[in-house]
């Protein structure tokens, strides 16, 4: 017995809103890091050097995060040779593999998303899994990430390091 307030749904309705709702679903699924199936490597690390930013105009160490200019990430003196630094609030990491050259990645590690707590030895190291990753390029070093680190592109102006 049907009541004839109630409408009754096609079976095409039903199934269209199935399959919205699942690509509603699949589109949130992707992984962080890849490159959502385009085809290409991903993208490479923006080195710098301090000497190269310090001949640009307007570019000084007292660069800031006000009005009009980027925002400054770092000092090029917080990031130590050899080693580097984990800025949590931006997620990125900052390292630098050798003196007046810094690369930046994100700091969201490519296996199941924790940030990366250590660079040290020539590694990104995630406190997670053990994932490590190298401070030149991103590229894993040791598993079980298999993606590399995504590069972020960063310039040093004097002697601030600012995301370009």
């Amino acid at each position: 017995m049907t009541r004839p307030d109630v409408r009754s749904s096609s079976r095409r309705a039903v199934l269209g809103g199935v399959c919205a709702a699942c690509a509603a679903t699949l589109a949130g699924c992707a992984r962080y890091g890849t490159n959502n199936g385009l085809a290409g490597p991903p993208a490479q690390p923006t080195t710098s050097s301090p000497a190269a930013g310090a001949g640009s105009s307007g570019a000084g160490g007292g660069a800031s995060s006000g009005a009009g200019g980027p925002a400054v990430l770092a000092k090029t003196t917080d990031i130590p040779v050899g080693g580097g630094k984990i800025l949590t609030a931006q997620k990125i990491v900052i390292t630098q593999p050798q003196a007046g050259t810094f690369h930046a990645f994100t700091a969201i590690c490519t296996h199941q998303g924790c940030i990366v707590d250590e660079v040290a030895s020539g590694t990104i190291d995630c406190p997670c899994h053990g994932s490590k990753y190298s401070a030149v390029n991103g590229s894993v070093v040791n598993g079980p990430a298999t993606l590399p680190l995504a590069a972020v592109s960063i310039t040093v102006q004097g002697t601030s390091i600012v995301q370009a």
